[in-house]
């Protein structure tokens, strides 16, 4: 097990490092340099780009690291549509919309759709065939760097065009597809979410955190939750409109009621149950701070998300 140091390229300001989870006493030196700075979304720790701090990460971390060069990131040009792509993309919008897809995934498949459309822009798309598809996927990724997750939501969104748009036989949905990632269960323990949870001196706070963790909400789930639909006299959470937009119920614990009550004395939500300063619903940003602020003090896994919490109500529902 190593850290992995990636060597900027010419005119970078950072440098970019990995360090895994179990090497915490590395990661606590680490946290001594200034100007160090935790990049949530690409799981890389980073300090300013110089010589000394170069040298220093090579001296602290002395034979526990490896050097990669850094890859550079070759972003899409900006491209125009002509006429039959440009409706092609805005039948399969019109489907997206009426099937009720939510407003993420709409941004994605259109996305996706429009620069599959320009790859075959002079092209029948009837005639189209798996292994013309599958040759623009391994395109992507040799010429913009796809990631598995962009790959997926490519694979997807041709799909979708021509299962739903098209009517096309299923042949043409049998793409491969990338392994997953052999990582390991995004879940903290039970010491690390009680130590989270509690991390909070703000009542507000708390209650989000203790929510979502009580009872396994997606952060959605949360930030839609109205006043009524905490039912305490029969003792469950309703959650209306949950993924796939399915209503469902989920527990409400003696512990978390008690905790609600407290907070609803103190703030009265009028109808979103957790509201801003204005009165409306709480934003999804906010609730990423409070939890990042309560994973740094807490200590708790660094790479750890308020969907974790989700995870880990599941799993120690199971243990």
């Amino acid at each position: 097990m190593n850290i992995t140091i990636y060597i900027p390229r010419s005119g970078s300001k950072r440098i970019k490092l990995f360090i895994p989870y179990e090497m915490k006493d590395e990661r606590e030196l680490l946290k001594k340099m200034q100007t160090r700075f935790y990049h949530v979304s690409q799981k890389l720790w980073s300090v300013l780009n110089t010589s000394q701090n170069m040298d220093l990460l090579k001296k602290i971390f002395a034979n526990k690291y490896k050097l990669i060069e850094e890859q550079k990131t070759v972003h899409q040009p900006k491209f125009t549509l002509n006429k039959e792509s440009l409706l092609a993309l805005s039948l399969a919008e019109q489907k997206l919309i009426l099937k009720g897809y939510s407003p993420n995934t709409l941004k994605t498949y259109k996305s996706e759709l429009a620069s599959f459309l320009k790859y075959f822009e002079n092209y029948d798309l009837k005639n189209v065939t798996k292994d013309m598809v599958e040759s623009y996927i391994y395109y992507m990724i040799t010429k913009y760097k796809m990631g598995d997750s962009k790959q997926n939501g490519a694979i997807n969104a041709i799909k979708f065009y021509y299962e739903q748009v098209l009517n096309m036989p299923r042949e043409y949905y049998d793409i491969q597809r990338p392994k997953r990632a052999n990582q390991l269960p995004n879940t903290l323990s039970e010491e690390e979410v009680y130590k989270l949870i509690n991390s909070p001196t703000n009542l507000k706070h708390k209650a989000i955190l203790y929510t979502i963790y009580a009872a396994g909400l997606r952060l959605s789930e949360l930030l839609n939750l109205r006043v009524k639909d905490i039912r305490s006299k029969e003792t469950y959470i309703f959650i209306k409109g949950a993924k796939g937009k399915k209503d469902r119920h989920t527990v409400l614990s003696e512990n978390l009621l008690n905790l609600l009550r407290k907070y609803y004395k103190n703030y009265r939500p009028s109808y979103w149950l957790f509201e801003g300063q204005d009165g409306g619903k709480y934003s999804a940003s906010s609730i990423q701070s409070i939890f990042r602020k309560a994973q740094k003090e807490s200590e708790a896994n660094p790479w750890s998300t308020p969907h974790t919490l989700r995870h880990s109500f599941a799993t120690h529902l199971l243990t």
